[in-house]
């Protein structure tokens, strides 16, 4: 084209210089209505108001310089409107659509002028044209530009969001807790995702699912996460309230139909998206911008849909870890004693330590048995393995040991007889063609059911008594660990004893030692989980102990808590623990009476008034009705039925005056003999003359029974102030 056409376009670029605030505006109102996404939030219609302006005012400038168009470099900021879309979620083809009608307008203005310049009509076509060609080269070059910036903003952004399902994977759901879980996707969300991050559970969905809810939408605020100016997510302002959702609310929709919901206010936009894993909806989870406040596209929806899934996944497993562990701790605490039985021989103080929540409740156990004679057993032990499995199998052997500990075995028969259990359970167990459904997590850390119920079971335990009339404990044990005793001085040291086999092996012996517990020393016993450590051997743990124990400590509970303090720093040990801390009594013979009788039936009437007399020196006289007619009956049996030498004795458990005791006082009286010979309650017949002596005895005393010495054996009855039968009204039938 001749220099003529060129100086045309340049004079008519002149002409249009002074208008370009009205062309500019032409323009904007053009894009306004025809492509109103460019205005979708404020910082977007700036930046688009902006770069209309300067796309105007540097084509006319370089129109009116002479210059090509096509060589006109776009203003910086276009490339950065462009990446902008691209985050905004704006589709590429509305900056296109743009910069074409941003063209129609601008020609319009230009071809305008032409026929103020020239009348030749030839001409004008020609410069027509020439516009046209100019105008498409400028456009087709930034939008060229613009495109690649578009797709290269995306294609990070689809690498950004790629990388965060995929850390959302990792770090979302490292531990199997509830608030640990949902403040790690709230974390995640609001360093580059949303500004503030809420998540509500279904109040029915942490309590339990088994629990009916008091209402349809009672949710829980259990974790929030908020975005610090600096860049990193504040700390979390956790809230455990209940609230509850309005009907017809985002969230209330989002709970109801299983869908997210989008909506955009002037200064926040807001993406509620449900909590849903295995078909169930346990909460939601709600994203909110308002630093700068543009709306949720698809891409996000899709990003926040995907995030939550992998969440809920976790959350429902912690949530079922939760329930699942609450309920096996409810069962082995059920199974363990609330309190220690009421008995005289020794003060007791115990504890019990579930293990941490990757390990799961164990099988862990103690137990304080009063026996005849004021005896009483100790009992701890520890089934391998955890879980539910593991505590119902610690709550069958304690049950064992309680009924074996009533008919007074000593303890190294006791442990064969456990040991005979555990062998039948096992088997029981390897026959079970359905050992039940299993606990699936689905992907992740798991629960810990316990040993295999089809598989062997195996456990350890240490069986004590202690006598405080002979001031000495007989001790056994199955692969236990060795017990501590303290002596008065302070100075500790373990026990020496047989070690055993565990239980479960079956065939293999057991043996018992006794030892000696003077008043004023202290007998520990506790499970392995005690001494092992993350920080410290068995040989460092056991070097703690004797050092904790050797403290000076105001009672034996405050010694409880000063050995779980000293041995484990944290509430929640690797393994669970039992420790039964025991410091002995004994009985001076100011309380033990006993009398060596001839087998003789003349001898009865002397036995029934010397326990008359050792009642009223002992200050419990009103138990000398019940008291002489037992005596009377079971030395008569003894001399009858069995063999010399017939042994008497009374013991008196607790003094009447000792501060703080139950009013309510006991005697215990206990008639032995060489024979083998065991009484058995019967019903007599009507016109029987025997056989109403056993019942009368079960009658007057609180407890009776027999038990077997190597040589003999013993026949006891306990005689309270109130018994069974209530002996005021059956003194006066008698």
């Amino acid at each position: 084209m001749d220099g003529t056409a060129d100086g045309l376009v340049s004079r008519a670029a002149r002409e249009l210089a002074p208008r370009a605030d009205e062309l500019i505006a032409d323009v904007a109102r053009c894009l306004r209505a025809e492509v109103a996404e460019l205005w979708a939030d404020p910082e977007l219609a700036r930046m688009t108001s902006e770069n209309i302006a300067e796309h105007v005012v540097g084509v006319l400038t370089g129109l009116e310089s002479g210059l090509d168009p096509g060589t006109l470099e776009p203003p910086p900021a276009d490339v950065e409107r462009a990446r902008r879309l691209a985050r905004r979620g704006i589709p590429v083809t509305a900056m296109l659509r743009a910069h074409r009608l941003a063209e129609g307008v601008l020609l319009d203005g230009l071809l305008a002028e032409l026929p103020r310049l020239t009348d030749d009509p030839e001409l004008v076509d020609a410069l027509a044209r020439r516009l046209l060609a100019l105008s498409t080269r400028y456009v087709d070059r930034i939008a060229e530009q613009g495109v690649l910036a578009f797709q290269e903003e995306r294609d990070r952004r689809l690498q950004r969001r790629l990388s965060l399902v995929n850390e959302a994977g990792l770090r979302v759901g490292t531990a199997l807790d509830i608030a640990r879980t949902t403040q790690e996707l709230a974390d995640l969300a609001t360093e580059d995702f949303a500004d503030l991050v809420t998540v509500d559970l279904l109040d029915s969905v942490v309590r339990g699912h088994d629990r009916p809810a008091a209402e349809r939408f009672l949710l829980r605020r259990v974790a929030q996460g908020t975005y610090a100016a600096d860049g990193g997510p504040e700390p979390a302002v956790k809230g455990q309230g209940l609230h509850r959702c309005p009907d017809g609310s985002p969230t209330a929709r989002a709970l109801a139909t299983g869908q997210p919901t989008r909506h955009t206010a002037a200064d926040r936009a807001t993406l509620v998206v449900p909590l849903t894993a295995r078909g169930t909806t346990l909460g939601v989870a709600r994203f909110s911008r308002h630093r700068h406040p543009a709306r949720f596209d698809d891409e996000d929806l899709l990003l926040a849909q995907e995030i939550a899934a992998r969440a809920a996944v976790a959350v429902d497993n912690a949530c079922r870890y939760t329930h699942a562990r609450a309920t096996a701790l409810t069962l082995q605490r059920s199974l363990l004693p609330r309190h220690t039985a009421e008995q005289s021989a020794a003060e007791v103080a115990c504890r019990y330590l579930p293990a941490d929540g990757r390990a799961g409740v164990g099988g862990d156990w103690y137990d304080v048995i009063p026996l005849s004679g004021a005896r009483v057993a100790l009992v701890v032990g520890d089934v391998v393995g955890h879980g539910i499995h593991a505590a119902a199998t610690m709550g069958r052997l304690r049950t064992a040991v309680r009924t074996l500990a009533d008919i007074d075995l000593p303890p190294d028969e006791l442990l064969t007889h456990l040991d005979d259990v555990v062998v039948r359970l096992s088997a029981e167990a390897a026959t079970d063609p359905d050992p039940g459904p299993g606990f699936d997590l689905g992907p992740g850390p798991g629960f810990d059911l316990g040993p295999d119920p089809a598989g062997d079971l195996g456990a350890t335990c240490l069986y004590a008594v202690y006598d405080p009339v002979a001031g000495r404990c007989c001790l056994a044990r199955a692969g236990h660990v060795l017990p501590t005793l303290v002596h008065r001085d302070g100075s500790a040291g373990l026990l020496d004893l047989p070690p055993g086999p565990p239980l479960g092996l079956g065939g293999l012996p057991f043996e018992a030692v006794e030892a000696d517990l003077p008043e004023g020393s202290l007998l520990a016993l506790y499970t392995d989980g005690l001494l092992e450590g993350h920080d410290h051997d068995v040989e460092e743990g056991l070097a703690a102990l004797r050092e904790a124990l050797g403290r000076p400590a105001a009672s034996l509970e405050a010694a409880c808590d000063t050995v779980l303090q000293a041995l484990l720093p944290t509430d929640r040990p690797h393994d669970d623990v039992a420790l039964l801390l025991a410091r002995p009594r004994t009985l001076g013979a100011d309380r033990v009476a006993v009398w060596e009788l001839e087998p003789d039936p003349a001898a009865v009437a002397p036995a029934r008034a010397g326990v008359a007399r050792q009642l009223t020196a002992w200050g419990v006289e009103e138990l000398a009705f019940a008291a002489e007619l037992v005596v009377s009956e079971l030395v008569t049996n003894a001399i009858r039925y069995g063999r010399p030498p017939v042994r008497l004795r009374l013991i008196l458990p607790r003094p009447p005056d000792r501060p703080g005791d139950d009013p309510a006082r006991a005697v215990l009286c206990e008639v032995s003999d060489a024979g083998g010979a065991v009484p058995h309650l019967r019903r007599a017949r009507t016109f029987d003359e025997g056989g109403r002596g056993l019942l009368l005895v079960a009658q007057l005393a609180a407890r009776w029974g027999t038990r077997h010495a190597r040589l003999g054996k013993t026949v006891w009855a306990e005689l309270a102030e109130t018994g069974p039968a209530g002996l005021p009204d059956l003194s006066a039938g008698l």
